[in-house]
């Protein structure tokens, strides 16, 4: 029986899935060499960034999303934020800064970091505190065809209609399937280099979306 989610139910209860990704990549990434790890080609679109990259890139995303597109909302007031966060919530980069994270274990430790703070974030959030705020977020194609996974939470701006709005609630279940596709992209690497995947990924999310690029080595 699916249990009814009401009004009060805490964060923590609408994404526990955030508890359990670190434990995913860190599967994916064991014992990789730094050949491994570094791999790119431009032979597809998704193999441009490399597995340590799209690693980066989804342990950035907690910081960039919730305390900088977010930070009118002060949604980690109260918490110890752990070194390092200014600066990484200031980068317009889009993974982490290389030189101050050259390792995977560095990287991989702020993954963490980020996760802890997400579910930090949302123990303090309901689900009617989630869908009480909204941002503004782009309309263009992509946009658009990442809605088509999101039953709730997206609507077009009734004032500025090339542009939509989003709550926290669209947001956090946004940052989970860019995880999920971040780590698919991953295995699409792995699979590239005839390297055995380790981790069984939900089907949900923009990964499995007809209209996906889901193309494979």
């Amino acid at each position: 029986m699916t249990q009814e989610i009401l009004d009060d139910t805490p964060g923590t209860e609408m994404f526990p899935q955030y508890g359990l990704y670190y434990d995913m990549v860190c599967a994916e990434v064991a014992e990789l060499t730094d050949a491994q790890l570094d791999y790119a080609s431009d032979r597809w679109a998704w193999s441009e960034w490399s597995i340590r990259r799209n690693v980066s890139h989804v342990a950035s995303m907690g910081f960039r999303w919730l305390l900088r597109r977010w930070a009118d909302q002060d949604l980690a007031s109260g918490l110890e934020l752990p070194e390092g966060t200014d600066e990484i919530v200031a980068s317009e980069g889009r993974w982490l800064d290389e030189a101050r994270y050259p390792t995977i274990e560095s990287v991989l430790d702020k993954l963490r970091d980020s996760l802890d703070m997400c579910q930090s974030i949302l123990a303090k959030q309901t689900l009617a505190s989630m869908r009480a705020v909204e941002l503004p977020w782009n309309n263009d194609a992509q946009a658009m065809l990442m809605a088509e996974a999101h039953p709730s939470g997206r609507r077009i701006d009734p004032d500025h209609p090339d542009r939509a709005l989003i709550d926290l609630e669209y947001t956090f279940r946004h940052m989970w399937f860019e995880k999920l596709t971040h780590l698919y992209n991953v295995q699409r690497l792995k699979r590239a280099q005839g390297l055995e995947v380790k981790v069984e990924l939900p089907r949900e999310g923009y990964w499995v979306l007809e209209g996906w690029d889901r193309s494979e080595p």
